[in-house]
């Protein structure tokens, strides 16, 4: 039985569903708490690009998680304005597409919910000071602003205080991928020797100039030298790092069986969102979101992709999974999600089995 101290996880991430009203200023309300960093997708109309803002960056500042694009501000397609105690101000663009409060238009919001902004926690081999931060040791969840040195083996505080085993980076003020760290890349071994592209369906990238083959650890993550992760100017960096926490939040991988049957993957918890993704592979090779918010039935099958900016669909049994009360379970036998002995990265969060009050949660 998995047991955490995070009794109710729709108070540290929430994802909120709402309908559009061209409004220049509507209030999301009901998160749960004050967010500090929002990722937005519209799902029912094409060509509308993922919105990601955060407060360590700072309202009006878009970042498109599906696209390499620089930081935008006044985006015609609508931003983040404000961020309040229980949601967010979604500003309504001129654009003909509008991305985050298009009238009539639905919407999924992932909210996270992030804590300290002092005191990090830095060490002897620290050699890059964030301008700006925004960590949350309870959830695993930090936000890090910093700008490179063009130097291999940089070392930048996440101030987790345990080894994140994701860490998103994105160039703020010029064109780059949104590269990253994931623990479970290349089944596990050695991840710190691969990359991924977020924004892209690309396989592991086998380059040591992102993180100069250096794990990170409960202080500090590893820079190489590419200027996508380690640039001197161009506005600097925007990190968001993430660590596994028992009962609420996991980061791994699994191997696909080929098989309807499939491959069963333990979280401990019942997850409410699910990113999957083939490491190996390109054509099959997409960044699946799933939500329960979204998809409250089992089987599960409607998905937004980090890398796409079309709507949501549910493709029959390409993307089938089962969310259940401790994992979720492949159902199909795509190349997408369950490849006999395919190495497949996921991460997840959700609900404890039994937190500290013993509230149990239920299966779908």
């Amino acid at each position: 039985m998995a047991y955490t101290t995070i009794n109710k996880s729709s108070l540290q991430m929430n994802t909120k569903l709402y309908t559009g009203n061209s409004s220049q200023g509507r209030s999301i309300t009901g998160i749960g708490f004050l967010p500090s960093m929002v990722w937005a997708k519209c799902r029912n109309a094409a060509n509308n690009n993922h919105i990601l803002s955060d407060s360590v960056r700072g309202t009006n500042k878009n970042l498109q998680p599906n696209t390499g694009s620089a930081q935008i501000a006044n985006n015609s397609q609508g931003w983040v304005s404000a961020f309040g105690s229980d949601g967010f101000t979604a500003y309504g663009g001129s654009g003909g597409y509008n991305e985050i409060n298009g009238n009539n238009n639905t919407y999924a919001a992932w909210n996270w919910k992030g804590g300290a902004t002092s005191n990090i926690a830095t060490n002897g081999a620290t050699t890059i000071t964030p301008s700006a931060y925004n960590f949350n040791q309870t959830s695993g969840f930090s936000i890090i602003k910093y700008t490179g040195n063009a130097t291999s083996g940089a070392k930048v505080p996440h101030g987790l205080g345990v080894a994140p085993k994701m860490v998103i980076t994105k160039k703020v003020g010029g064109t780059s991928n949104w590269v990253s760290y994931h623990a479970g890349v290349n089944g596990g071994s050695s991840p710190q020797n691969y990359a991924m592209s977020f924004n892209y369906n690309y396989a592991k990238d086998g380059e040591s100039y992102y993180w100069n083959n250096t794990a990170p650890d409960a202080v500090n993550f590893t820079l190489g030298s590419s200027t996508q992760v380690n640039d001197g100017g161009n506005g600097g960096h925007i990190a968001y790092c993430f660590a596994d926490i028992p009962g609420y939040s996991k980061f791994g991988n699994y191997k696909g069986n080929g098989n309807a049957n499939g491959t069963f993957v333990y979280t401990g918890f019942k997850p409410q969102f699910i990113i999957t993704k083939r490491d190996d592979n390109t054509s099959g090779g997409s960044w699946l979101i799933y939500d329960t918010q979204r998809d409250p039935s089992n089987t599960a099958d409607i998905i937004l992709t980090s890398e796409g900016n079309s709507t949501e669909a549910g493709w029959g049994n390409t993307f089938d999974i089962d969310i259940l009360s401790n994992g979720f379970k492949m159902r199909s036998q795509t190349t997408y999600t369950n490849v006999n002995n395919a190495n497949y990265i996921f991460m997840a969060f959700g609900q404890s089995l039994v937190g500290s009050n013993n509230v149990a949660a239920t299966a779908r």
